[in-house]
């Protein structure tokens, strides 16, 4: 049984997770240091107060709604960052070692049920409607 266990936890996919969360969670103390201490300031330089000075008190208990928005702010810098550094560039070169031909390019909609069928196809595999056939290039 702790032979099971050690593979399980040895295996590739559960180290890279491990690693993964470990640096997910740097990126994101660091990502809202940014905010917190550097861009929350100079978006408060006109007006009177850093962000994390604002609060309200409602009998004796105090709503920091300032640290909200600078946590508000750090959640969309580290969405734009994971998109625009990992999301695009991923997307990009998985579209660029793509091999198989674009699905859209090979099938149309039947007129009766909707469902995707080969251009080609004279009768809908789906409702057995009698269709059109078109010719397969785009």
């Amino acid at each position: 049984m702790l032979k099971d266990f050690r593979a399980f936890i040895l295996r590739g996919s559960v180290v890279d997770l491990a690693v993964g969360v470990v640096i997910g969670a740097a990126f994101g103390a660091v990502v809202t240091a940014l905010v917190r201490d550097l861009i929350t300031p100079l978006i408060s330089i006109p007006g009177k107060a850093n962000f994390s000075d604002l609060h309200f008190t409602v009998r004796h208990s105090r709503f920091l709604y300032g640290d909200f928005i600078n946590a508000l702010i750090a959640f969309v810098a580290i969405a734009a960052a994971v998109f625009y550094f990992v999301v695009l560039p991923v997307n990009k070169l998985m579209a660029r070692r793509r091999t198989e031909p674009e699905v859209e390019a090979t099938t149309r909609d039947c007129p009766e049920c909707l469902s995707s069928i080969p251009r080609a196809a004279s009768r809908c595999a789906f409702c057995t409607a009698q269709v059109t056939p078109e010719p397969a290039g785009p």
